[in-house]
């Protein structure tokens, strides 16, 4: 990075810094409804290198856009740009970092990453966090971990317009090596669960590429939260399946069918936490069958080819091995967790009949869990 700073700019960077993205273990579609989520941050990261100059201006430039530059300037208000989308973010960041009061210093940043976007990965994420980095070093200024993926979550719901929750930039910012963290979203206390030192994470893009802005994403949240107002509750958090099941017969069926993959997510993800820190991949793997099925008939976020691939890696892990869609849907990745040596088997699986079956070519990515920006 210092040396793609160097070549840009002329001089060398003060500060590099990354972010990392994450995959979701399970709990999808939870964090947005105060309930539980099992993320891992992975080996694959936003990059930052960068200077900082006695000026109001920052110029930014993105290795991954061809060495697209921007010009913002930090005493004119933030405007989203229609045209250079990754911008946006950056200026998302800048706009909360100011209003939370930190001191921004004008300078030069130069962006790389080989986080997959539109994968379920939360590049955006990863690079929200990066830039929160970036800016405070360049300034001097100290955050937060958890403020920081708060301001972070903030641009993305209010600027750039997802109305993510809080997982993504949360687990980019506090990580842990080696580790998952299981975060509970209704006080964003997290504890770390061991992932076995023999097991091993695949992710497998499908190859269908899914945008979160122009996606269905938003409007489940909007049926999430009008299933929560059913029972006068802000929170599908503060409502018992017991509850739901009750009032089966007085609502929508949609919002129930949301509703009950929300609340049996949660329940999910607790025992998933349970299985992972047991080494136990028998009972790990129902679980994240349970939690594909949820997302394919309840939350109706899974397309075919998605689906197709998660029954591909369950067979060929042979009842070592959990499967299922990540990420935000409609599209995007399925994870697999397994003992290493099951993985060879998987990846063989997946090469040998996905293409075959659905006509898209898939991307295998062996990950580690990674430290977060801020560890």
């Amino acid at each position: 990075m210092q040396d793609l700073f160097t070549a840009f700019y002329g001089q060398p960077p003060e500060h590099t810094v990354s972010a990392p993205g994450r995959v979701n273990l399970i709990g999808e579609h939870t964090d947005y409804n105060g309930g539980f989520v099992l993320p891992a941050a992975i080996n694959y990261h936003t990059w930052i290198s960068a200077a900082a100059e006695n000026s109001r201006q920052l110029e930014v430039v993105a290795w991954n856009f061809d060495n697209q530059r921007v010009l913002i300037d930090l005493d004119q208000p933030m405007v989203a740009d229609p045209d250079i989308l990754w911008s946006n973010y950056v200026r998302g960041v800048i706009q909360q970092l100011l209003k939370h009061g930190l001191r921004l210093t004008g300078g030069k940043l130069y962006i790389a990453g080989d986080v997959p976007a539109g994968a379920g990965l939360s590049s955006s994420a990863s690079l929200e966090m990066a830039v929160i980095r970036a800016l405070t070093a360049m300034s001097g200024e100290t955050i937060d971990p958890t403020q920081a993926a708060l301001l972070g979550q903030a641009a993305e719901n209010h600027f750039v317009g997802c109305n993510c929750g809080i997982m993504d930039q949360l687990i980019s910012a506090c990580g842990e090596e080696n580790h998952a963290l299981l975060i509970d979203c209704h006080d964003l206390s997290t504890r770390a669960v061991s992932i076995p030192q023999d097991w091993e994470i695949l992710i497998v893009h499908s190859g269908v590429k899914r945008g979160l802005v122009d996606s269905e994403y938003n409007q489940r949240r909007q049926q999430c939260e009008a299933a929560a107002a059913t029972f006068g509750a802000t929170s599908l958090r503060d409502v018992s399946l017991t509850q739901l099941l009750e009032k089966q017969a007085d609502m929508d069926p949609l919002a129930f069918r949301r509703a009950r993959h929300v609340l049996t997510e949660n329940a999910r993800t607790l025992k998933a936490a349970e299985a992972l820190a047991a080494a136990d991949i028998a009972a790990l793997m129902p679980v994240m069958a349970e939690s594909h099925a949820s997302m394919r008939d309840d939350f109706n976020i899974t397309v075919p080819a998605i689906d197709t691939l998660v029954d591909i890696l369950t067979r060929a892990g042979n009842g070592k091995a959990g499967a299922r869609m990540t990420g935000g849907g409609f599209g995007g990745c399925v994870v697999a967790i397994a003992p290493a040596v099951v993985i060879p088997a998987l990846m063989q699986a997946v090469n040998t009949d996905y293409q075959r079956l659905t006509g898209c070519e898939p991307t295998l990515i062996r990950a580690k869990a990674s430290g977060g920006a801020f560890q």
